[in-house]
């Protein structure tokens, strides 16, 4: 019945300067906006589908990566050492060093402009 997922979403505190910042630094193509809705649906380079959409009035809340609920994205890499020079070459906020991932592999957490926890992971 699944067949896998189709996108994550993530509410922006600035719609256009985070959909600018995933497509600038992490490659995403802006794919299609909804001007109604005021949503962005981003692909990336692998034709996966990433949702940007501008938050509404709620705080937000303080998550570390144990919080309950959806809790970071994990982006696969062919080379650890390659993506964290490229990342660091942008500037992005590093809040781990490279660790074992879970499963086999290594990976290294930042945050994208907003706070949203991300990962790079070689397998």
């Amino acid at each position: 019945m699944i067949n896998g997922i189709d996108h994550p979403a993530i509410a922006a505190d600035n719609l256009d300067l985070l959909s600018d910042w995933y497509h600038g630094v992490l490659g995403y193509e802006k794919h299609f906006y909804n001007p109604e809705k005021n949503v962005w649906i981003l692909k990336a380079p692998d034709g996966t589908f990433l949702e940007m959409m501008q938050k509404d009035d709620s705080p937000r809340p303080k998550r570390n990566v144990l919080t309950s609920g959806l809790s970071h994205l994990a982006y696969r890499v062919d080379n650890l050492d390659n993506a964290i020079k490229f990342l660091d070459d942008h500037k992005v906020e590093w809040i781990s060093d490279v660790v074992d991932a879970i499963g086999g592999g290594k990976l290294r957490s930042f945050n994208d402009p907003e706070g949203n926890m991300l990962q790079v992971v070689q397998r």
